[in-house]
This record gives C-alpha cells, structure tokens and sequence, in this order.
C-alpha cells in the first residue's frame, strides 16, 4: 500500500497495469474464482470465505515477501480482469517463485495472460533479483502453456501435484535471467 491506502502499482504494459490487491478486488476475485471453466486446472470453484482468506494472505504477502498475487487491470475502462503475479511454491524439497495468472472468461485468448505473465517475470528479475521463474502448468492446459512458451519459458521437469485426491501431471516451465 502507498499513502492513502492507495495500492502500489506493481507493473504497467500497453493495455494493463498491474497492481496490489486490496479488500475492494474480493467481487472480481469471485468472478474468477467461482467460475468452473476458469478454475478447471482446480477442478472446483471456490467459496466466498476461500476467496476471502486468500486475499488476505496476497496481502500479507505484500508485506513479508515483497511480492504475492497481483490484480490485472485493463487500462482502458479501468476494470479489474484478472490477477497474475509470483508466490513461492513447494517442489519436492524446493522452494521456487511460479508465476501464475487467471482472467475472465470474456479477457481470455486476447493475449492479456501473456502481457501480464511477461511484465511477472520482468519484474521478479529486474525488481526482486530474481535469478530463475518458474510455470507449473498442467499438460492438458494448452493455452497456458502457450502463454509460458511466449514468456519465453522452456519445459524443465515434470511435477505431480494432488487435484481433488489423484495426482496430476504437470509441466515445469523456467526461464533464466539473461546474463546468469
């Protein structure tokens, strides 16, 4: 947060800017994450109170990592479409800063995830010195993978991640900052 509770802007592209979420983005939230095509990688939607608890946890993220999950608002008209950012995810006995994102329905195949994922690993390397990002993405999730590969990530493992109690394949994307 900046002075008057204004939340910081995190990241501006062409067409988004990325900010921090604040208790106000909790009915965009919803919207994303209580439609079943978008969270389809979850395979359920969530509940208002889950939303709500991961809010704040985004939030707190802010303040004890200096990064989390960020919304995505489309300059234009002002609304917020989405959210994408970086959290520190568990692989095997590692820890690693995945770049994630989720839109709209309405905002999908319009190349925002790919804007807002690039300005992601943009700042991870030029803010938070960041050497290596990552994309966990499941192997039947084309699109998203096709998002990674245009942010220039490469398929580096594979992982298994528990969805509704069976494990799913997933495909482990990275990219290096140039120069390391």
């Amino acid at each position: 947060m900046t002075e008057k509770n204004v939340p910081a802007i995190i990241a501006e592209t062409g067409r988004l800017l990325l900010r921090e979420l604040v208790d106000d983005d909790l009915p965009g939230l919803c919207r994303v994450l209580q439609d079943s095509d978008v969270t389809y990688a979850y395979e359920r939607v969530f509940s208002d109170r889950e939303i709500g608890s991961w809010l704040k946890r985004q939030i707190q993220c802010y303040a004890q990592e200096g990064f989390g999950m960020w919304a995505v608002v489309l300059k234009e008209t002002g609304k917020m479409i989405g959210h994408a950012g970086i959290s520190m995810q568990v692989y095997g006995d590692e820890e690693l800063p995945e770049i994630g994102y989720m839109f709209e329905k309405e905002f999908w195949h319009r190349g925002f995830a790919t804007e807002a994922a690039i300005a992601c690993r943009d700042y991870a390397f030029a803010v938070l010195g960041m050497d290596t990002v990552y994309s966990v993405i499941r192997a039947d999730n084309v699109p998203s993978r096709a998002v990674a590969r245009r942010n220039g990530m490469r398929i580096t493992g594979t992982a298994f991640r528990s969805v509704m109690g069976r494990m799913v394949t997933h495909y482990m994307y990275s990219i290096k900052k140039p120069g390391t």
